[in-house]
């Protein structure tokens, strides 16, 4: 218990240290407070949200957007990043178009996006796809190329079918580099979310910060960016447990 206690504190020291400074920064005048209110204040602004309900609003509506492109991406990526890591065909045929449209920004697509399906939901989760599938299907991909041929080597002589040998050896191989991407991906769906909400969005965690902001609501501003930081947080920790379970068959490092 105590070296729990030890790493807990070594972890959270550098968070606690964060959140010190900024406290005391504005309450000793180094900054206008007006622009950067003391944490205490921001974490006040964010239970004002959460007692009216308007924090839930927001965050349901980022979350039914960021988790719906997520999965999607997910579904799309996943099965495509296999067939072009196992298949050089395939991969010959869609690597100049995949090179070309995974070096395009998705914020500079979000005006064609808006174009052609409007200022809608369809057109955010849209983009949450289009941002989400690169990391997602670049990992499959390499993560597929990298499996040991030793282990593939090993099935075949064992007499394993293709099917057999994609569901028994290469798919729990890719299982971690496939989750690095679906966690980059996460995050991507967050980020590339909040900057489409931005613009044309009548709720949602951007559109709560940019209210917040034309209407100097400066602590209320800061209380949206904490709460964006917490969710991707989450995300992310929810996302490890679930690795962790899927490949509880490795071997545990020394």
């Amino acid at each position: 218990m105590p070296r729990l206690a030890a790493v807990a504190l070594r972890r959270g020291s550098a968070v606690v240290l964060f959140l010190a400074v900024w406290e005391l920064v504005p309450r000793f005048g180094l900054v206008d407070r007006v622009f950067l209110p003391p944490f205490s204040e921001v974490v006040a602004a964010l239970w004002g949200l959460v007692v009216d309900g308007e924090l839930a609003e927001h965050l349901q509506a980022s979350l039914l957007r960021s988790v719906s492109g997520l999965v999607l991406a997910v579904l799309a990526a996943i099965p495509l990043g296999l067939l072009i890591g196992w298949y050089r065909p395939v991969s010959d045929v869609l690597g100049p178009l995949l090179e070309l449209f995974r070096n395009t920004s998705a914020l500079a697509l979000l005006p064609v996006f808006v174009l052609l399906l409007g200022l809608g939901e369809t057109s955010k989760i849209a983009l949450v796809v289009f941002a989400c599938t690169w990391p997602i299907l670049l990992n499959t991909i390499s993560a597929v190329r990298g499996v040991d041929p030793l282990l593939i080597k090993s099935a075949r002589s064992f007499g394993l079918s293709s099917p057999a040998l994609y569901w028994k050896v290469v798919l729990p191989s890719s299982v971690p580099a496939l989750f690095t991407g679906v966690r980059l991906a996460a995050a991507y769906s967050i980020l590339v979310l909040i900057a489409a909400e931005l613009t044309g969005a009548k709720a949602g965690l951007g559109y709560l910060i940019t209210a917040a902001q034309y209407n100097f609501q400066i602590p209320q501003m800061y209380a949206g960016i904490l709460t964006i930081s917490l969710l991707g947080l989450a995300l992310n920790q929810l996302l490890v447990a679930v690795e962790h379970r899927l490949t509880r068959w490795r071997t545990p490092p020394a």
